[in-house]
């Protein structure tokens, strides 16, 4: 084989690796980044704000690639892939006048050069807050970029797991779905007209009308891609009077990415024991031969799966259940012979943090709505070879010394650095739970840490990305200080660091 031939097979993937395609980069969900020569703070520019719009002086800015205006909020983490970047906002700053007021949005832009490339608008489900959590919500899930096959994995607000072209309607209406006008303006409303800076939907899984669940607040359901299948969190939930309206609908599916098929479902009675919501992203392991998908339950469980679908009663595909385990530590469910009401500091918890899977061990946190002000949580390290119910023989370790969380945990080595709602950064042993160090960032985390070139990256509800060696020994790398919340964490690609606030993206790299 020639060498140009070679490298023309090579390049590609050495391509894709760099790229961030899905939340954690990888299936595994750990947070880690192969990334080198990324600056350890930066200093982010002016953003100056009149009563019809919002501007970004970058004249003084350090360290700054360029950065991206957004819609109000973003709450997902963007993911790379293809060249082109994808996050999720709000309608706040209107790319296009046709989408009046209060939409949910995921952008797709230029990675080189953070231009706008195109959009999907999704309206809200009427019924308020409990039903779509309106303005200043939007899309909360993070995509999933298959770049190999030119297509884009989404859950939308309403519900939907969409299947969209990289290229969105500039290169045409692919098909087979050809309603993307209806779409946009949402039942019972004209069509809105179609063009080339709009989403062009391949195809539409609706998640309400296939399975009948309900979400409280919203659907947050970020896609695992695995192969040929995705993976997803329904959101099932209780709604505000405490009931769970399906309680017999599964809170896991499996679905054929190519064409949106239903191939398994869970039958674990998850949505029957939810305390709040099914909001937590699935990971995907592998022990020996056996592949597992993982998910963190709104019952406070956390699970594996067979990854692959099985024939179940009736005919209905189901994902076989290989394990389960308990994420609450002992006490918190029962005292004194009688069950703990779920609410309390003392009380129960559900998993919201996204498991991650790292050297045959599953590494997951309590949380609670993080809306809620931090009450006691618990990290559990989670043996994800054994089988039934582990909830004695799996446990590795756990550890009481953190406060809830919704953070998703970056693993290097023996060690695992994480943070929790109360403000708090953390470097523990990844192997007995032991607590190395610990860091008051004085703000709230929402979507947990990242470890790149050697350092660690978090940011917290005050608009503070605080940097540390990635070490056993606490160092303090400095802080950079960006306008706005930061509920997502950073992200690294192709010797860029990522950091998303309310109105902008963010492209980081080191500059003389």
């Amino acid at each position: 084989m020639r060498l140009s031939a070679l490298l023309a097979l090579l390049l590609p993937a050495m391509v894709i690796a760099a790229d961030w395609p899905q939340r954690g980069r990888d299936a595994s969900r750990n947070m880690v980044s192969d990334e080198k020569g990324l600056p350890a703070t930066c200093e982010p520019g002016t953003v100056k704000t009149t009563e019809r719009k919002t501007t970004i002086d970058l004249s003084e800015a350090k360290n700054i690639k360029w950065a991206a205006a957004l819609g109000g909020t973003s709450n997902g983490s963007p993911t790379i892939g293809g060249g082109k970047i994808f996050v999720g906002t709000n309608n706040d700053a209107p790319r296009d006048p046709k989408f009046v007021g209060d939409h949910s949005m995921l952008y797709c832009l230029d990675e080189a050069t953070g231009k706008f490339l195109w959009q999907l608008g999704v309206p809200k489900l009427s019924g308020g807050d409990k039903i779509d959590t309106t303005n200043p919500v939007g899309i909360c899930a993070s995509a999933a970029v298959d770049a190999a096959e030119g297509r884009v994995y989404v859950s939308t607000n309403r519900g939907d797991i969409l299947c969209l072209d990289i290229n969105g309607q500039a290169n045409g209406n692919d098909g087979p779905f050809t309603e993307e006008g209806q779409y946009f303006a949402g039942p019972g409303k004209p069509p809105l007209p179609v063009g080339p800076a709009d989403a062009d939907i391949i195809w539409r899984y609706d998640m309400r009308d296939e399975l009948g669940v309900y979400a409280n607040q919203q659907f947050a359901s970020t896609v695992l891609l695995v192969g040929d299948k995705l993976y997803a969190s329904t959101c099932n939930s209780r709604d505000w009077a405490r009931h769970v309206p399906a309680p017999n609908a599964p809170a896991l599916i499996c679905l054929d990415k190519k064409t949106g098929k239903l191939l398994g479902q869970e039958v674990s009675g998850i949505s029957k024991r939810t305390f709040f919501s099914n909001w937590s992203a699935p990971a995907y392991g592998k022990v020996g031969n056996q592949e597992m998908v993982i998910f963190g339950g709104g019952d406070g469980f956390v699970y594996g799966f067979d990854a692959n679908p099985i024939p179940g009663p009736e005919g209905t595909p189901i994902l076989k259940e290989l394990w389960r385990f308990d994420a609450n530590p002992p006490g918190r469910r029962i005292k004194d012979g009688k069950p703990i009401k779920y609410g309390g500091d003392d009380g129960p918890r559900e998993v919201l943090a996204t498991p991650v899977f790292y050297e045959g061990k599953v590494y997951a946190a309590m949380g609670k709505d993080p809306e809620d002000s931090a009450s006691p949580g618990c990290l559990s390290c989670i043996d994800a070879s054994k089988i039934g119910d582990i909830t004695t023989s799996g446990k590795v370790w756990q550890s009481e010394k953190i406060s809830t969380s919704s953070s998703t945990v970056s693993v290097v080595g023996d060690l695992l650095f994480t943070a929790d709602s109360a403000g708090f950064v953390y470097c523990f042993d990844a192997n007995t739970g032991k607590v190395n160090w610990k860091y008051d960032i004085e703000g709230k985390v929402w979507g947990g840490t990242l470890v790149a070139d050697g350092k660690v990256y978090v940011g917290n509800e005050g608009g503070g990305v605080f940097t540390f060696a990635a070490t056993r020994e606490k160092k303090d790398l400095g802080t950079s200080t960006f306008e706005g919340e930061i509920h997502a964490p950073p992200i690294a690609a192709n010797g860029v660091l990522y950091v998303t606030t309310g109105a902008y993206l963010y492209a980081i790299t080191e500059k003389k």
